[in-house]
C-alpha cells in the first residue's frame, strides 16, 4: 500500500509538471503582440502634437499640413496606417500623457528640443531639425548683448519648455536672471508680448521666430541663448522598442533621402519671401506683362460680372501675371490654383486662359457662401480673404470677431481679429485651430491697392484716348502715356 501511495504521488507530480510545461509552451507559442504589431492591427498611429506653424495645421482648403504633419503622414503611409492627431495644449501634460501606463498615444512630436533633462522620461528618434534658442527684444529699447544684461529685467518662456530649463541652469551663473513661464502660450504670443512692452525680452525658438517675424516688425532678435539643439519626436521609455526602432529607420531615410529637406523647404523655405513686389515692380510689369493677358481678363469680367481690374489685381497678387508661376506648396498657374481646386472647376491650370477662368468661378463660388446680408465692399474682401486663407478660417474669425464685441459683417474688424487666429489662446477654441491670420490681411490690402492702381491707370488711358482722338493722334502714343501714368500712380 504505502509503495502503490508513493507511485501514485509521484504520477500525480509527473501529470501537474507535463501541464505546467503544456501551459508554458502555449504561452510562448502565444505571446504579447508588440508595439508596432498594436499599432498595425489597430490601423492608426496616434500621436500627441500642438497646433501650430511648425507642426500641424489647416490650410486654404480645409486639409490639415504642416512640417510635422507632413513627417508623421509619411511615416504612417510606411507603416500602413491612419494616422490621428491628438492636440496638448501645453508641453507638461504633453510629457505626462506620453508617458502614461494607461495613455494610448503612440509618440509625441511637436517641435520638441532634445534635452538631458527630457532624455530622462522620454526616448527621442534621431533628429530631423535643429533650432537655436533666441532671445528677443524691442527695437527701440536697449539691445542686450549678454545673458548679464538680461538680469533685473523681466523674461517670458513657455511653461515646461527647453527654454525655461535652460534658464534654470543659467540661473546658477546668473542669481539676477528672472524670468515667468506663461502656461498655454506660443512662440507668438510670447512676441507680441514684448512688441507690447508687457514683456522685456522673450525667450523662443528660431524657427518659431522667423515665421513670426513678419507681424512684428518691431522686434528683433538680441542674441543666441544657446548653439543650435536637434529636434526630434519622443516615444514612451519602455522595454518594447519595435515601434521606436521603426520610426528611427524611417527618421534616418527621411533624412538622408531628402524628405526632410524637402518639407522644409515646403514649409520654411517661404518665410524670407513673404513680402510681394513693391510699386515699382508693380509698375513694371503693369507694362510688360499685363498687357498680354488685359483682353482674357476682360472677357473674364464681363462673363461674370465683375470688375476687371479686381480679377488683374488678384492675379497679380497670385502670380504676378506669371503663367508658369509656381510656389513652394506646389499651387500653380496665372491664378496660382491647386491641382484640387483645379479639378473641382474643371481646368488646365497651366493654360493660362483656363487658369483665369477658373480662379475667376472659384473666387466667385467662394464669395457665394458669404452671408446675403453682408454688403459691398466688405463681402468681397471677406471672399479674397476666404480665397486666401480658406473659408472656414474665415468664419472662424469672424465668429471670434463677433465674441470679441466687434462687427462680423464688417470688413475691418474682421481684418483686425483675422491675426488672433494664430495665437493659441484663441484658435484652440475654434473649429478649425491654427492659421496664419496675418497673411490675408495683407494678401487682401495689397489687392485692394493694385486694383485701385489698375481703376485710376484706366481712366487715366480713356483720357488719353480722347485727347488723342481730339488731335488725331495714333494709339502709339496713347499707348506710352498710359504706360507713364500707371508709373507715376506706382511711385505714390
Amino acid at each position: 500500500m504505502i509503495m502503490k501511495s508513493r507511485l501514485l504521488r509521484y504520477s500525480r507530480r509527473l501529470l501537474k509538471g507535463a501541464a505546467l510545461a503544456c501551459c508554458a509552451s502555449l504561452l510562448v507559442a502565444s505571446k504579447a503582440p508588440s508595439t508596432l504589431e498594436k499599432v498595425k492591427a489597430s490601423g492608426t498611429l496616434v500621436v500627441l502634437s500642438q497646433n501650430g506653424p511648425t507642426t500641424y495645421y489647416e490650410d486654404a482648403n480645409g486639409h490639415y499640413t504642416g512640417f510635422e504633419y507632413d513627417m508623421l503622414k509619411a511615416f504612417a503611409r510606411e507603416l500602413g496606417v491612419k494616422l490621428e492627431i491628438r492636440d496638448v495644449h501645453d508641453l507638461p501634460h504633453l510629457f505626462r500623457e506620453l508617458s502614461s501606463p494607461d495613455s494610448d498615444a503612440h509618440l509625441a512630436a511637436a517641435a520638441l528640443t532634445v534635452t538631458p533633462e527630457r532624455r530622462e522620461q522620454v526616448r527621442f528618434a534621431p533628429s530631423y531639425f535643429e533650432i537655436r534658442q533666441q532671445v528677443i527684444y524691442r527695437l527701440g529699447e536697449t539691445r542686450p548683448r549678454s545673458i548679464a544684461d538680461l538680469e533685473g529685467k523681466t523674461v517670458a518662456t513657455i511653461a515646461g519648455s527647453a527654454h525655461a530649463e535652460q534658464l534654470r541652469k543659467l540661473s546658477e551663473r546668473y542669481p539676477g536672471l528672472q524670468w515667468e513661464e506663461v502656461s498655454d502660450a506660443d512662440a507668438m504670443e510670447l512676441v507680441d508680448m514684448v512688441n507690447s512692452g508687457k514683456f522685456h525680452y522673450a525667450v523662443v525658438d528660431s524657427n518659431a521666430y522667423a515665421v513670426h517675424r513678419g507681424l512684428y516688425p518691431n522686434t528683433y532678435v538680441a542674441f543666441n541663448l544657446t548653439q543650435y539643439q536637434p529636434v526630434s519626436w519622443a516615444f514612451p521609455q519602455s522595454d518594447d522598442d519595435t515601434l521606436y526602432r521603426a520610426a528611427r529607420n524611417f527618421m534616418l531615410r527621411a533624412n538622408t533621402g531628402g524628405l526632410v529637406a524637402e518639407l522644409r523647404e515646403l514649409h520654411f523655405g517661404h518665410v524670407s519671401k513673404m513680402n510681394v513686389g513693391g510699386a515699382q515692380t508693380f509698375a513694371q510689369l503693369t507694362r510688360e506683362r499685363l498687357p498680354r493677358w488685359r483682353d482674357e481678363l476682360q472677357k473674364a469680367a464681363e462673363k461674370y460680372e465683375l470688375d476687371w481690374e479686381l480679377l488683374a489685381a488678384l492675379s497679380y497678387q497670385e502670380s504676378h501675371w506669371n503663367p508658369r508661376a509656381k510656389s513652394p506648396t506646389g499651387v500653380r498657374g496665372l491664378m496660382m490654383l491647386t491641382r484640387a481646386t483645379a479639378k473641382e472647376m474643371g481646368v488646365n491650370r497651366l493654360d493660362p486662359l483656363e487658369s483665369i477662368d477658373g480662379g475667376t468661378r472659384y473666387f466667385l463660388q467662394v464669395r457665394d457662401k458669404i452671408p446675403e446680408r453682408i454688403r459691398e465692399p466688405d463681402r468681397t474682401w471677406m471672399a479674397l480673404a476666404a480665397y486666401n486663407v480658406g473659408y472656414g478660417h474665415l468664419e472662424d474669425a469672424r465668429i471670434l470677431t463677433e465674441k470679441l464685441g466687434g462687427n462680423p459683417d464688417r470688413w475691418p474688424d474682421v481684418r483686425d481679429h483675422l491675426p488672433l487666429l494664430a495665437k493659441r489662446q484663441y484658435y484652440k477654441h475654434l473649429k478649425h485651430g491654427y492659421a496664419r491670420g496675418w497673411e490675408p490681411v495683407t494678401y487682401v490690402q495689397n489687392i485692394r491697392h493694385y486694383q485701385a492702381l489698375l481703376t485710376w491707370n484706366s481712366r487715366i488711358e480713356e483720357q488719353r484716348l480722347a485727347a488723342a482722338a481730339a488731335n488725331d493722334e495714333g494709339p502709339a502714343l496713347v499707348d506710352a502715356a498710359g504706360a507713364e501714368a500707371a508709373g507715376a500712380a506706382s511711385a505714390l
